[in-house]
């Protein structure tokens, strides 16, 4: 059976070669006789997958000796928890921008533990956008700021990464590893890891000791980062499967070229905008000058519409296009792995369905 092109926009489009490999070592990797999800994690034929995947993060990031990468399970929806247990103590304040939806989901798992501050909030705005140079409200002396670098049900992306004099703290989720930015500016990001990185099941977290030792110890054992660290993200059996994904999607990743990976991301968001802007059929939901590389969100004229267009397309293999539940409308998401193909093939059949239905 023919692959089609899955535009779902997580768990996500993983490169083929990487799935190859995982085909290939399904059943005995590495002369081992057994699978990745069997084999104990404290052997040695594990620890190698184990230490691959970090090392690879740090030479994709560029990752000084200062940073610590570590795998934690839950997803990026614990870690909305996970942060502000460690870091937002009595007495502190933390700096959130409120994007979208995820951004408001960290808010909401914050507002639990302690005192939030919004310093920007565009999560109601439409066309949807990321704040503006200057919009932000920092507070002087806040434990930690909060941004979300791509909002996935929006489709607004921050272009330009923030600076903050307090320790900057970014969900990555939908865009980790899309595009090169500078780790140093940066205290601590996550990502979950079925959009970019591999398979549904943890987080990434690439977090700075000084930073990391700042947080509570008043905490169970699994919600302290400080474990992770020590205990080399094998405190408890880790999911050792997804990490064995993000080994062979980084792999692949390191071969492509982040630049390069880059490049080609803008180019595929590039034709799939020009496609839309080209016509009074579509109409984009964000800011220009905010759109997303990853996400790119659209509307028809009527609901019907994009049901039918999600429905037609689906025919052809064009799969995952339904818009997020909570906002409706049509969404391709094309992260790295997606091919360039499949958004040549998306654009044809959107200049075929307005013929049809324009």
């Amino acid at each position: 059976m023919a692959r089609i092109y899955n535009f779902s926009a997580g768990p996500a489009v993983l490169p083929v070669e990487a799935l190859e490999a995982a085909r290939d070592e399904m059943l005995d990797y590495n002369g081992s006789g057994m699978s990745v999800m069997e084999m104990s994690h404290r052997g040695k034929v594990y620890a190698a997958i184990h230490e691959e995947a970090k090392q690879n993060i740090r030479d994709l990031m560029g990752l000084t000796d200062d940073y610590e990468v570590i795998f934690v399970q839950g997803g990026a929806s614990l870690q909305f928890a996970m942060i502000p247990m460690n870091f937002l103590g009595e007495g502190k304040v933390a700096d959130y921008v409120d994007s979208g939806n995820w951004g408001a989901q960290a808010i909401k798992q914050a507002r639990l533990i302690g005192q939030v501050n919004i310093v920007a909030d565009c999560n109601k705005d439409i066309p949807t956008r990321m704040p503006r140079e200057g919009e932000c409200k920092w507070t002087p002396g806040a434990a930690y700021a909060h941004i979300t670098s791509n909002e996935t049900i929006s489709g607004a992306q921050w272009k330009t990464l923030p600076k903050t004099e307090a320790p900057l703290v970014a969900d990555m989720s939908s865009d980790i590893l899309s595009r090169p930015f500078d780790i140093k500016d940066f205290a601590m990001v996550y990502a979950g890891a079925q959009k970019n990185l591999g398979t549904a099941g943890m987080a990434l977290v690439v977090i700075r000791k000084d930073f990391a030792e700042t947080g509570s110890k008043a905490l169970p054992t699994m919600l302290k980062y400080s474990t992770f660290i020590e205990k080399d993200s094998l405190y408890n059996t880790p999911p050792c499967f997804s990490i064995y994904m993000l080994m062979q999607t980084t792999r692949w990743l390191k071969k492509f070229g982040l630049e390069n990976i880059y490049k080609q991301n803008v180019e595929k968001a590039a034709k799939l905008y020009a496609a839309i802007d080209a016509s009074a059929f579509y109409r984009g939901t964000a800011v220009k000058e905010f759109r997303s590389d990853m996400n790119v969100t659209f509307r028809l004229p009527t609901e019907e519409l994009e049901a039918t267009f999600c429905a037609e397309a689906k025919k052809v293999g064009l799969e995952g296009l339904k818009g997020h539940r909570s906002v409706g409308g049509i969404r391709a998401s094309i992260y790295n792995a997606f091919p360039p193909a499949g958004v040549d093939a998306l654009v044809a059949f959107m200049a075929d369905f307005e013929r049809k239905f324009g």
